[in-house]
C-alpha cells in the first residue's frame, strides 16, 4: 500500500526478480512462508476470507490459501507490476478461482465494510504515512470478531532518526514512513482494535539479514547479477550493509502486530 501511485513503480520487474531470488518465488519480504506462518500462528483461517494488504507478487496471498486453507484471499497493492505478476502466479498454480488481486491508488481501501474475516500484511504498512487513517480503514473492512495480523518494519523510537537510519533509508530509496511499535499499537487502539499485541523480531532478522548479505556477496552474486545486472546487486549490497548497522544497534525493529475487531461495536 505504497503512496506513490503516480510515480514510477518502486517494485518494478528488476526489484521483483532480485527480491524473489533472495527470498523465494512470490516473496518480496524476508522469511518466506515460515515467517508468514509465525505471523498468523494460532489463527483459524480455514474457510475464511482474507485480505492481504501490500500483497506484492502474490506468494503470501496464495500461501494463505494453500497452507492455511483460506476459502478466498484478496491481494491488494497500489503498484501494477506486482499485481500483474501475482495474477499470473495464481493462474499458474490453479488458484484463479480462490484468489483475486486488486490494484488501486492510495487512500481508502476499495472494499466494503465488514468484507473480510481477517486482514494480513507483511512488511508493507511502513509505506503508509497516516497510520491512524490506515488502521481505521483496516478496522472498517474487517467483520466483527475479525483478526488483524501483520509484520512490519519499524523504528525503535518516534522522532528524528539517527544518521545511520537516515543513511539506510536513503540507500533503500523507497517511500519509508517508519514509526515505532508504540505508535502502531496506539493507532490500532484508536481505530477500535482490542487485545493489541506487538512482538519484536529484531533478534531474528538481525541474524537473517547478515546471512542474506553474505549470500549476496558470495554464492548468490553471479546468479542474481545474471538476472538484474552486477550494478543492481552492488547497490543492494551497500543497502544491506547500511541496514545491518541499524539492525545491530536496535533502531530497526521488525515487529509482529496482532489485534481483533470486537464482536459488538458500541
Amino acid at each position: 500500500m505504497i503512496e506513490t501511485a503516480d510515480a514510477e513503480p518502486e517494485y518494478d520487474d528488476a526489484a521483483i526478480r532480485f527480491l524473489e531470488a533472495l527470498w523465494g518465488d512470490g516473496y518480496l519480504s524476508p522469511g518466506g512462508p515460515d515467517e508468514v506462518d509465525r505471523v498468523v500462528e494460532g489463527l483459524a483461517l480455514k474457510g475464511k476470507t482474507i485480505l492481504d494488504i501490500g500483497c506484492g507478487s502474490g506468494g503470501i496471498t496464495l500461501h494463505l490459501i494453500e497452507r492455511h486453507g483460506a476459502a478466498h484471499a484478496t491481494g491488494f497493492d497500489v503498484e501494477r507490476p506486482v499485481i500483474d505478476t501475482a495474477r499470473s502466479r495464481a493462474v499458474a498454480r490453479g488458484l484463479g478461482d480462490r484468489a483475486s488481486f486488486v490494484q488501486a491508488p492510495p487512500g481508502p481501501l476499495p472494499f466494503a465494510g465488514g468484507a473480510f474475516d481477517a486482514v494480513f500484511s507483511k512488511d508493507a504498512l511502513l509505506h503508509v504515512r497516516d497510520k491512524d487513517a490506515m488502521f481505521a480503514e483496516i478496522f472498517r473492512v474487517l467483520k466483527p470478531g475479525g483478526a488483524f495480523a501483520a509484520s512490519n518494519w519499524m523504528i525503535s523510537h518516534d522522532g528524528e532518526p539517527s544518521p545511520e537510519m537516515k543513511a539506510y533509508i536513503a540507500a533503500e530509496g523507497l517511500s519509508f514512513a517508519m514509526a515505532s511499535p508504540t505508535r502502531y499499537a496506539q493507532a490500532m487502539r484508536r481505530a477500535g482494535f482490542a487485545d493489541v499485541t506487538v512482538r519484536d523480531r529484531n533478534p531474528w532478522y538481525r541474524d537473517v539479514a547478515r546471512d542474506e548479505l553474505n549470500r549476496l556477496k558470495g554464492p548468490l552474486y553471479s546468479t542474481v547479477a545474471a538476472v538484474v545486472g552486477a550494478a543492481y546487486v552492488d547497490k543492494n549490497i551497500r543497502t544491506w550493509e547500511a541496514m545491518q548497522k541499524v539492525l545491530d544497534s536496535g533502531e530497526h525493529r521488525p515487529t509482529h502486530l496482532r489485534g481483533w475487531k470486537p464482536d459488538a461495536i458500541g
